[in-house]
């Protein structure tokens, strides 16, 4: 299984906060409002849930493969 990441485009962040509120475990806001990770991208769910309501798009899925990680709950 792929080790998933989550990554932050600085550039595009806004600090709107939607994925401190979301995934406070894997997201904080640093000096500048700007969003960081600061812990591993789980629980999966809600952490994906910030991804897509970043409303920037700032943030991202990074690993080598093509499909962003899907929850256990949702598999197939």
């Amino acid at each position: 299984m792929a080790a998933w990441k989550v990554a932050v485009d600085r550039d595009s962040c806004l600090g709107s906060g939607v994925c401190v509120v979301y995934a406070p475990d894997t997201f904080a806001h640093d000096e500048e409002a700007k969003a960081v990770v600061v812990g591993p991208p789980e629980p999966l769910d809600t952490v994906r849930t910030a991804v897509e309501g970043c409303p920037t798009r700032a943030l991202r899925w990074t690993d080598d493969a093509t499909e962003p990680p899907v929850a256990d709950n949702e598999r197939r």
